[in-house]
């Protein structure tokens, strides 16, 4: 056990808003925070004890990083296997480097899911034209193709029509940014949800409540707890969950994305080997954060309870709302809401699809949680749900 209040380090690789929320977690716990950004600048390096901005391949960097701290994390998974390894070796790493390398590709991703049983999308991995007709034609309907690295937020996607000529497909290929993908069928959505778990190091298991998500531009738009779907399906998801962070033998908090199909089959869409974006309700919803569960986790704490304080929903907040740039919109919706809680994240330069913040929205009952969502989605001129 890493003793709270014993001004110990723990190192996070990574620079953006998630290691920024960890910071501000494990803080007041008594650690202290080396942030190894490798250079991204997005808000992680305001609130750390330490930063380094060196690239990630710089040797004397992960001698000054392993030296320095008592246990190491990740707070995104697109980060060189190597690397990772190499700290592996020198310093506790949680979750192990096995966990982040099989989630940040998707073709190991999809494979370990596989192996273990884990029911995903009928996939093909395609690595020419030939192989993307064949997939295609096996497939028999409307399919997505995906990059087999580098992919989050709907980035190297591109969709395909399930009756597309062997040229039209041949030039697709030909077009395609990446010479290795996954194409998956495309499966008839009903719901799509997600299970926030959390494994201890002595493989005690915790999950939060699913959370029902909804999507915008392929973007995590809100977040609703608890979800609106029949106990059976819940259950299987938590169970799944776990079953992923066990086969993994991982240690930390863990995010397991579905598909819900409209014929009732669970899915599992993408693991997060990290705190996720559909997991921020939980700073003011639940009892335990899950940030202050990751750093419980990995530190060798007991686990915090997950239990709801009350319904909520999560509203991403992208740069789009901005009015300019540099200049954000008047949050007086959200100050004047009771219940909501506007968090952001300390990036300048705000861009369209950007996650700059979001707000958290607490009330006694769903329906006057999304209320509040829609009234606040209006003001801001956002999309009404």
């Amino acid at each position: 056990m890493i003793h709270p209040g014993s001004n110990a380090w723990i190192g996070v690789l990574g620079g953006g808003q998630l290691g920024r929320m960890l910071a501000l977690a494990a803080r007041p716990m008594g650690y202290k925070i080396l942030t190894w950004t490798g250079g991204d600048r997005s808000g992680a390096a305001d609130v750390a004890d330490e930063v380094m901005h060196q690239p990630f391949d710089d040797p004397e960097a992960l001698e000054k990083f392993c030296a320095q701290v008592e246990v190491a994390t990740a707070e995104f998974e697109n980060l060189p296997g190597e690397m990772l390894r190499q700290v592996e070796e020198r310093v506790p790493l949680r979750p192990n480097s096995n966990s982040i390398i099989t989630s940040q590709h998707r073709e190991r991703e999809k494979k370990f899911l596989s192996d273990h049983g884990f029911g995903c999308a009928r996939h093909f991995i395609v690595t020419n034209a030939e192989e993307l007709k064949n997939g295609v034609r096996s497939i028999g309907r409307d399919c997505i193709l995906k990059t087999a690295e580098f992919g989050y937020d709907g980035k190297g996607q591109q969709k395909i029509a399930g009756d597309l000529s062997d040229e039209e497909i041949e030039n697709l290929w030909q077009s395609f940014d990446s010479n290795r993908a996954v194409l998956e069928e495309r499966v008839e959505l009903d719901t799509e949800l997600s299970v926030l778990v959390a494994r201890g190091t002595e493989g005690e298991v915790v999950t939060y409540d699913p959370a029902e998500n909804l999507h915008r531009n392929h973007i995590l738009d809100l977040s609703i707890i608890p979800a609106s779907l029949p106990e059976n399906i819940l259950e299987e998801a938590r169970k799944t969950a776990v079953g992923v962070a066990e086969a993994l033998d991982y240690i930390g908090i863990l995010a397991v994305e579905f598909f819900l199909s409209k014929a009732g089959r669970l899915l599992v869409n993408e693991i997060a080997p990290r705190p996720h974006n559909s997991g921020h309700h939980t700073i003011d919803g639940c009892m335990t954060s899950q940030f202050q569960q990751q750093a419980r986790a990995i530190c060798g704490l007991p686990l915090g309870s997950t239990a709801l304080k009350k319904p909520c929903a999560m509203l991403n907040l992208l740069g789009d709302v901005w009015a300019a740039e540099n200049t954000p919109p008047d949050w007086g919706p959200i100050f004047n809401t009771p219940g909501a809680t506007l968090h952001l994240y300390g990036k300048a330069g705000a861009r369209a699809g950007r996650k700059m913040g979001h707000a958290n929205f607490l009330a006694d009952d769903l329906e006057t949680v999304l209320a509040q969502v829609a009234i606040c989605r209006e003001a801001y001129g956002m999309p009404a749900v």
